[in-house]
């Protein structure tokens, strides 16, 4: 069995899936309204099988309302990924602040020797 970081970016992978969480990020939504962008391309046995992945990687909490499914995203189910991400993040930033500070001093020893070549040329 993978483990939750590995089942949510596996949810994740299908650009179906991504914009069906886009669709709830707006609030909650029932699987008929979810599943109408799709219609023309897949099931709504389809559908539903994305909506349990979804599910199963905790990414959608669906509930039921008599005849009605309605759907909402569940922020805790970003949150390790968040987590998981936020350690590149980190390395990206100290990157470019490496970068940032290496730039500065080439561009301090050119102007250096911009100095000294307009002194020599006059």
């Amino acid at each position: 069995m993978p483990d939750q970081l590995s089942q949510t970016f596996s949810a994740l992978a299908d650009p179906t899936r991504r914009a069906m969480l886009a669709h709830l990020s707006k609030g909650e939504a029932n699987v008929s309204d979810l599943a109408k962008p799709f219609l023309k391309d897949m099931s709504l046995p389809a559908i539903t099988k994305h909506l349990k992945v979804l599910e199963k990687a905790g990414l959608v909490t669906k509930t039921r309302e008599a005849q009605w499914r309605p759907c909402k995203i569940n922020s805790e189910g970003l949150k390790d990924v968040a987590d998981w991400m936020e350690q590149y993040r980190m390395f990206w930033e100290e990157s470019f602040d490496r970068l940032e500070a290496y730039l500065k001093t080439v561009t301090a020893n050119d102007k250096k020797k911009g100095k000294k070549n307009a002194k020599k040329s006059k």
